[in-house]
């Protein structure tokens, strides 16, 4: 579904990302843990063209998508919920959800039943139910960040980036947020999860990977790292941090 194969990647002459190899079944959650400059939104950027990779190959569906334009990679089907919510703030929730279905009511992806769609993501979320002809940018961090999840679903993506969806938000969000992944997953979503909360993500995610210093230092299934000494030693312990 998503293969990342010797990824390299950084910004100007400082490179962040060293050979990172992940793949993203169907289908599947793959969680990509890691401490804070570890190089994890970094690969999040590559993967979603926000950034150009310096050397390595991404495939999505076996298309090769290294080097497109993000909006491109959009309409082969990946959607990105990115670290910092980016929502948009002057428009309305209602119509940030419609933005994310931009490509299915351009031809570029199929359109399929976008109001039908739309309602779904609304009882996924219910706060944005209650918040719908709010304007984004008067919405809570928490509430922000709900949206931008929304927003990428909207996409009815093969792949959906999730980069540090409970970052900054209270603990009883944080649940929130992992109830919504879990249901998402539920509906067959295939995920690649970047998050700082280490146990949460393991436990929710199939597979994990650990990426320090720009490599990729351990991986497997992620009931077996989150019993892994090491991973908990340096991961697990105060509250995922």
């Amino acid at each position: 579904m998503l293969e990342i194969k010797n990824l390299s990647a950084g910004y100007g002459k400082v490179q962040v990302l060293h050979g990172v190899s992940i793949s993203v079944p169907k289908g599947k959650v793959v969680t990509l843990i890691g401490s804070n400059g570890a190089g994890k939104t970094t690969t999040m950027r590559a993967v979603s063209g926000m950034i150009a990779p310096t050397a390595g190959e991404i495939s999505l569906n076996g298309k090769r998508i290294e080097g497109l334009e993000s909006f491109e990679i959009a309409r082969r089907g990946l959607a990105h919920s990115p670290e910092g919510r980016r929502v948009f703030a002057t428009m309305t929730v209602t119509d940030n959800l419609r933005l994310g279905a931009f490509p299915r009511y351009t031809g570029s992806r199929p359109k399929g039943d976008v109001e039908a769609d739309l309602a779904r993501a609304m009882d996924l979320f219910p706060r944005l139910k209650e918040r719908r002809e709010q304007l984004a940018g008067t919405l809570s961090g928490g509430e922000q960040q709900m949206l931008a999840m929304a927003r990428a679903t909207m996409l009815q993506p093969d792949v959906m980036l999730l980069d540090e969806p409970s970052m900054g938000l209270a603990p009883i969000l944080v649940a929130e947020v992992f109830r919504i992944i879990e249901r998402l997953k539920e509906q067959g979503v295939t995920m690649l999860l970047v998050e700082q909360f280490a146990a949460a993500a393991l436990g929710v995610a199939d597979y994990g990977y650990v990426l320090e210093n720009g490599r990729i230092s351990l991986h497997g299934p992620a009931d077996k790292l989150r019993n892994d000494p090491a991973v908990k030693a340096a991961y697990l312990g105060g509250g995922g941090h």
